[in-house]
């Protein structure tokens, strides 16, 4: 588990305070699915959920940029998270959402296939990210584990992280 995320898991036990029900041991993440898999970020990573709106393509950046948008002001990169992942595109559909995260200074809006729930899962339930060819330099922030099913924990720093 990175610093960041037992950064994000003790800002969330300060959050809600430590009133006997294990509260600091719970990881607070909301899960979406990108093509068949479902993946997770720490809730505290994220400022808003919306529908699908217009924005603005943008030339000369990777295919994965799609363009920008402004909200209240701030004008945000509009990533396909499909695309990022080596996936095909896919129509935008009803379920479609866009997820805008913070981590500081940065903020980016994600393309997400469709939102599947909020997540409270345990500490001891989160094992490291698997060994990657990216070692370090990987997404994946850890993996955690439900009775019926695993979620991939993201790096919401590394998401955020222009190469662009």
């Amino acid at each position: 588990m990175s610093d960041k995320l037992k950064d994000i898991i003790s800002k969330q036990g300060e959050q809600h305070g430590h009133d006997g029900d294990t509260n600091e041991n719970i990881v607070q993440l909301v899960g979406f699915i990108i093509g068949e898999e479902e993946y997770a970020v720490p809730i505290l990573a994220i400022q808003e959920i919306i529908k699908p709106f217009t924005w603005t393509r943008v030339p000369q950046v990777p295919k994965y940029v799609v363009g920008v948008f402004n909200m209240r002001g701030a004008v945000i990169p509009l990533i396909d998270l499909r695309l990022k992942f080596g996936l095909s595109a896919k129509k935008q559909g009803d379920e479609t959402r866009f997820i805008v995260m913070r981590t500081g200074d940065d903020v980016a809006g994600f393309i997400i296939d469709r939102l599947t729930m909020a997540i409270r899962i345990d500490k001891k339930d989160i094992g490291p990210a698997p060994d990657t060819i990216n070692g370090d330099d990987t997404m994946i922030d850890g993996v955690g584990k439900q009775e019926d099913r695993i979620i991939t924990i993201l790096k919401v720093n590394k998401l955020l992280e222009r190469d662009f």
